[in-house]
């Protein structure tokens, strides 16, 4: 009871006076680990756990509490050697055997659980026993590396076996038809898998509406028997003539018989599926029988009128010229909208058929669609506005249509701003519909709120409006106060706030957007993109967190999906769930998280609250290893979460998301080396070695450096890589997916400065191993290296300097970059003091050296080499250099607070006393946001400032 409550000390306790009267008390000995492992005593926990362990218990209790303490512990492979034990000695548990087989699960031992299904099976013969094992042999096709062994050994086998089961009657279940079905469709046996659906086995698969005709269709595909395919699409639209899938599968089978000339057999039936179509002619009268159908039907059906849309589409791609048969398409566009353009799917099925409308035609259509919409005048507004929501749907629809036909792009300025007043007219008076709306509802207006924002974006970014972008955010904080659910608004706001700098309100936004499981990989970069290279160390830190948590539970969950999915006999979906399990774990932003999020620890603690190398090794960081899977990488990101109603040429492209894989993908490689270069620092450190071990530790060291010297070569490769990409100057949409950090690396010298780091660090080894003496040449390198590395690092520091907010023409203008340049200039100082604090580790030693030389001579006259006033300059500099920043940072936080932007647009008379208000929460947050970048940054500095004092030799 005391561990289910969280109160583990108790628990530890009541297990301690229980093993005192019972000294052999197994479960209570496990309990006590549990408590143990829970309050962070791995080890003490592991070694009671083993101590039971190794006397094999039998008893379900003990065996139970070391699974749920091996499972804690992130260990399922003992679970298996538990169970193993426990089998041994009680062969006829049917219990602790199939306890064996879901351990095996855990750890995805396929052949181990093939054996033990059989060894149940044998046991107690049950059906689902027997099919684990079946599904077990088709898991090790799936895992096998080898295709050809797959095909030729584990699928015949798992195909024998269930043969078996059919010839002797024993099939049961539906799931076990679905894994036959699977077994035969892995070994492309589609006609023997198409007589299995449409045979006696069929007949159980009852679970899925449709599951038979879905496997049959799909095998017709297979087989190409177009025929088929044909009749049956056709069978099951007369059924359901709304069912958009069959009308895909029907225009694409009466194509593909029209190419083959295919003519029906006289004497007999067109197919075994009944009736065939084959010409154009009976596919539009088909269409139009549908259409008529669905006039007499009591709701009305959308898919036949789209079917009418997308066979026109089909015929003008083949260039015939039937088309006119079916109507007009403009025409067809305008009734369908008549009929459905108060529904919020009119504007999504529409576009999909845009572009059958000439570009001349479109103004025309809008204006005819506008005509329609039972629009009224009131005395008090100048514009004519829906009296319910039916008509403030259909508008909307309109709204949206001109804005993807490019209407809205093709006006200047003036016209813009004359839309966006409109739109937010249109928006504040349907907030009257929506009174009775609870909070978690979305307002039936937003959509015009949105669109005005859209305008408004494209005025600040194409036209350079600055007072634009502070109007979006007004709008929008006005939006999500009688909106507070809506997502769009918040994803935007969140996009917005990053593009100006601004990361404080996006962390409260975000996290109002609850992401769940999957989100976390899907949009979790609009959160890790900008919160360390904007300053927020500390929530950068959380963002990767939550990241990170997502990703290691995801081990963890997807073993016990598929350990359901064997209990419930959902075959099918294990495949899946493994699938889901890979694709995760070579994800780009999971590798991209890990890796920043270790640059952001060492950044924030090493040589400030622990050594460099306590850092490096908490973390189990080694610059041999690369644990990204650089070949297997893929893109979650979900790059269409904001919604856009932009025309095909402004949109985001297949070619968009293609180059923003390959920058972040380039950015991440350099990060990656970075880290791996900084991680191999404390490997090069003296370690004061007994005489005759000389050799064997150079041996070891000597491989040390050449790691650092391989991998300074490989981020030299990726740097340069970078810096092509980067020459074909890639815009990608407004809202497409945000470019990385690397333009800024290359442009603002942190780049520059951070490799000739690492050179240097490859300069004072040498030294370190050759010594003082003839090293005149390698001193010099290193006082010349010591002097460019101070002139970059200042050159750095000029373009951190300037007003992160300015005032300008009454408006404000911020400066996102520079708030960059200096996250990217307290980075490169970090490196720049763990090589210094490696070159001392050097120099120190030949220091006292020297020393005690001078005091045996007793002279005056030992000269110093000259390698030691360079890094004494150096050092001097470098702290000058520092606490300059550190003043330059405290001037801006004078400025930041003395800034009072209140009075700046309460002049502007355009603005409306409520957008006032929101105006004013805007330009606080971002204000506020900005002061505590630049306070994070001024107080990570200073740290690293007293980590300078430290290093005088």
């Amino acid at each position: 009871d005391y561990l289910d409550n969280g109160n583990n000390k108790m628990a530890i306790q009541q297990a301690d006076k229980l093993l005192k009267k019972h000294k052999d008390l197994h479960c209570a000995k496990v309990l006590k680990a549990i408590g143990l492992q829970r309050t962070g005593k791995q080890d003490e926990a592991y070694t009671l756990a083993q101590e039971v362990a190794a006397l094999e218990p039998t008893d379900d209790n003990s065996l139970q509490a070391l699974t749920i303490l091996y499972r804690e512990m992130h260990r399922p492979e003992l679970v298996t050697k538990l169970y193993e034990a426990a089998v041994k000695k009680v062969p006829n548990s049917e219990e602790y055997h199939s306890h064996l087989f879901m351990a095996y699960a855990r750890v995805g031992e396929y052949k181990k659980m093939q054996q033990a299904g059989m060894a149940l099976y044998k046991i107690v013969p049950k059906n689902p026993y027997y099919f684990w094992s079946v599904m077990s042999l088709i898991m090790q096709s799936i895992s096998a590396q080898d295709e050809n062994l797959s095909k030729t050994m584990f699928l015949p086998l798992a195909e024998r076996m269930v043969e078996k089961m059919v010839k002797e009657d024993k099939i049961e279940a539906e799931a076990e038809v679905e894994l036959y079905y699977m077994i035969l469709e892995r070994l492309e046996k589609y006609r023997e898998a198409l007589d299995v659906v449409r045979g006696k086995l069929g007949e159980k698969l009852t679970s899925e509406l449709q599951s038979r005709e879905n496997k049959c269709m799909a095998m017709y595909k297979k087989l190409c028997r177009w025929p088929e395919c044909n009749a049956l699409s056709r069978r099951l639209l007369l059924k359901n003539s709304d069912d958009w899938q069959f009308y895909i599968t029907y225009f694409d089978s009466v194509f593909q018989l029209i190419d083959e000339s295919w003519m029906p057999p006289l004497e007999e039936e067109h197919s075994s599926e009944g009736e065939v179509h084959y010409s154009i002619e009976q596919a539009v009268k088909f269409i139009e029988e549908r259409i008529t159908e669905e006039s007499k039907s009591s709701r009305p059906l959308r898919g036949p009128y789209l079917a009418k849309l997308e066979l026109i589409r089909r015929l003008r791609h083949r260039g015939c010229n039937d088309e006119h048969k079916l109507g007009d398409p403009e025409e067809l566009m305008f009734q369908y909208f008549k009929k459905f353009g108060d529904k919020p799917c009119c504007f999504t099925d529409l576009k999909v058929f845009v572009d059958l409308l000439p570009s001349s035609q479109y103004t025309k259509f809008i204006s005819q669609l506008l005509e329609v919409i039972p629009l009224s005048t009131t005395a008090e507004s100048e514009i004519a506005l829906p009296d319910d929501i039916k008509a403030l749907q259909q508008h909307l629809c309109v709204v949206q249509l001109s804005r993807l036909l490019g209407i809205y792009h093709a006006m200047d300025k003036k016209q813009k701003l004359t839309v966006v007043r409109e739109l937010m007219l249109r928006y504040r008076h349907g907030l009257e519909f929506g009174k009775s709306c609870l909070k978690t509802e979305l307002q039936f207006s937003d959509y015009y709120c949105l669109l005005a924002v859209h305008l408004l974006l494209d005025l600040w970014l194409e036209e350079g409006e600055e007072m634009a972008v502070w109007q979006c955010l007004t709008l929008l904080e006005e939006g999500l106060s009688h909106s507070p659910s809506n997502a769009q608004f918040k994803l935007l706001l969140i996009r917005i706030y990053c593009r100006l700098g601004a990361f404080e309100p996006v962390a409260e936004l975000y996290s109002s957007l609850d992401a769940k499981h999957i989100q976390h990989d899907t949009i979790g970069y609009l959160l890790t993109r900008y919160a360390e290279s904007l300053g927020h160390y500390a929530a950068a830190s959380q963002s990767c967190n939550f990241a990170l948590r997502f990703f290691h539970s995801n081990q963890k969950d997807t073993s016990e999906y598929i350990i359901q999915a064997y209990k419930y006999g959902a075959f099918e979906k294990i495949p899946e769930f493994i699938a889901f399990r890979n694709r995760l774990n070579s994800s780009l932003h999971f590798a991209q998280v890990r890796t920043e999020r270790m640059l952001l620890d060492l950044l924030l603690e090493a040589n400030i609250s622990t050594s460099l190398e306590e850092s490096i090794k908490s973390m189990s960081l080694s610059p041999e290893e690369d644990d990204i899977p650089w070949k297997d990488l893929r893109d979650n990101r979900d790059l269409t979460v904001l919604f856009n109603w932009d025309p095909k040429d402004r949109d985001i492209s297949e070619e968009h998301r293609k180059l923003s894989l390959e920058e972040e993908t380039l950015w991440l490689r350099i990060r990656s080396l970075t880290l791996r270069l900084v991680s191999g620092l404390p490997t090069l450190s003296h370690t004061i070695q007994p005489k005759n071990s000389e050799k064997t530790a150079e041996n070891g060291v000597s491989s040390k450096i050449d790691t650092i010297r391989s991998l300074l070569q490989q981020l030299e490769a990726a740097v340069d890589s970078g810096k092509k990409f980067l020459e074909q100057k890639i815009q990608y949409p407004v809202l497409g997916p945000p470019p990385t950090r690397m333009a800024g690396f290359f442009s603002n010298g942190s780049c520059q400065c951070q490799t000739s780091l690492f050179y240097l660090v490859s300069d004072i080894y040498e030294l370190d191993t050759n010594g003082l003496e003839d090293s005149a040449e390698v001193q010099e390198r290193i006082g010349n290296s010591f002097k460019s590395l101070l002139e970059r690092l200042t050159d750095l520091f000029n373009k951190c300097k300037g007003d992160l907010i300015e005032v300008r023409d009454g408006t404000l203008k911020t400066h996102p970059n520079l708030l960059e340049n200096l996250v990217f200039f307290v980075e490169t100082i970090s490196i720049t003091l763990w090589v210094s604090s490696y070159c001392d580790s050097v120099l120190r030693p030949f220091k006292s050296n020297l020393q005690k030389k001078k005091k045996k001579k007793k002279e005056s006259s030992v000269a110093m080499p000259p390698v030691f006033t360079h890094f004494l300059d150096y050092v001097t500099d470098l702290q000058t250099l520092t606490s300059n920043v550190i003043d330059h940072i405290k001037g801006l936080e004078i400025i930041l607070t003395a800034l009072k932007l209140e009075d700046l647009f309460l002049k502007d008379t355009l603005l409306l006393q409520e957008e006032k208000k929101f105006t004013k929460t805007v330009q606080g947050k971002v204000q506020s946001s900005y002061h505590h970048s630049v306070q994070e940054i001024g107080e990570l500095l200073k740290k690293r400032l007293d980590t300078i004092k430290k290093l005088k030799i």
